[in-house]
Formats: structure tokens, C-alpha cells, sequence
């Protein structure tokens, strides 16, 4: 969370000085193409496009200089977010917790060149909200991997978001979300209310 900097100013705080992490469950995934689904607890559903990185084996403690050894790929993630409950409850469980809250896809890019490089970009409704470089985050690729093998062991299947550029807005019923990430491709998904 809070990894790139200008992100952590727009939501009001300080870039964190350590990694800062939390768990989506496993039910917010969907796939590209899916639809994200607007809880009916929430007026301020926001979208957040991130860099996931995909581990390839149970692992503890890796060094830094491992991190490459437990990465099978990458791929784009949308890390939705209920903003308003994220303010409300002071910790991050529900408001990204929510079924359909973690777009991942559309595939697995393991050949990636130079993944602390790459272009990230959001569009909604086809008009850009989010654009960054991956060379922007607080912390690494690497060191992030490293920092929470070191407080949880990891699995074969893992997936890690490694934080949203500034930007982030607003989506609603009929919306249609975007993440692209150079390299890899982009990821779509409408937006509807929970029915």
C-alpha cells in the first residue's frame, strides 16, 4: 500500500517508510473481461491499477538479491478499493475485500524485460487517469517480495500488488476500467451495480 509516493500524498498521508501490506481474499478475484461489482455499502468505489507480481514456489525469508529465483511472471491488477469504508473502519479489510474488488490478468507475462520499468497506465471510459513508470515506487520489486517473505511464507500462486500510481477516481454502473502495463497488455472490466 502506499507505495508510490504521489499516492500516498493524494490520500492524505505520508509515503510509508517500510513496506505496508494487507490480504485481499482470494474470492476478489476475477479475470479480465469480468465484471466489478459495486457493494450496495458503498458510494465511493474507487479503481487502482497496479504491477502484480506472480510467485513461483514456496519460499521464507528470500534475500534481495534471490527475489528473482521465486518470481514466476507478472500481470495488471486493479486493487478496487470502497473508499469510503477504507476512511470509515481505519483499516483495509472490507474496503478492498469485497468480491470481484481484484482484477487480475489477462495472462501471466513471465519474459518480462525489465519489470521495475515498465509503463502503467488506467484509463477510464477510455480517457487516461493513471500513468506512471514502475521505477516510480517507494520500494522495489525486489524488496518488496523480500519484506513479506520475511513476515509470511509465500506460496506457489501468490500474488503481490505492488501499489498504486496517483490518480485514482471515482468508478460507477456502466463505467468500463482499463489497466495496461507495457509489456504485458491491459485488463478490462466493466463496472455494475451488485444485483
Amino acid at each position: 500500500g502506499k507505495n508510490y509516493r504521489e499516492h500516498a500524498l493524494e490520500m492524505g498521508s505520508e509515503p510509508p517508510t517500510e513496506p505496508l501490506f494487507f490480504f485481499k481474499p482470494t474470492t476478489s478475484i476475477i479475470g479480465p473481461e469480468d465484471v466489478i461489482q459495486l457493494p450496495k455499502q458503498s458510494e465511493d468505489v474507487q479503481h487502482e491499477s497496479e504491477l502484480a507480481i506472480v510467485i513461483s514456489r514456496l519460499c521464507k525469508d528470500v534475500p534481495v538479491e534471490r527475489v528473482a529465483d521465486v518470481i514466476l511472471g507478472y500481470t495488471c491488477a486493479n486493487d478496487v478499493t470502497a473508499r469510503d469504508l477504507q476512511h470509515r473502519d481505519g483499516q483495509w479489510a472490507r474496503s478492498k475485500g469485497f468480491d470481484t474488488f481484484c482484477p487480475l490478468g489477462p495472462w501471466i507475462e513471465t519474459e518480462l524485460a525489465d519489470p521495475q520499468n515498465v509503463k502503467i497506465e488506467c484509463r477510464l471510459n477510455g480517457q487516461v487517469t493513471q500513468s506512471a513508470s514502475a521505477n516510480q515506487m517507494i520500494h522495489s520489486i525486489a524488496d518488496i517480495v523480500s519484506w513479506v517473505s520475511h513476515h509470511i511464507t509465500l506460496l506457489p500462486g501468490d500474488v503481490i500488488l505492488t501499489g498504486s500510481p496517483a490518480g485514482i477516481s471515482r468508478m460507477v454502473a456502466g463505467d468500463v476500467v482499463e489497466v495496461e502495463i507495457a509489456g504485458i497488455g491491459i485488463l478490462r472490466n466493466k463496472v455494475a451495480s451488485f444485483e
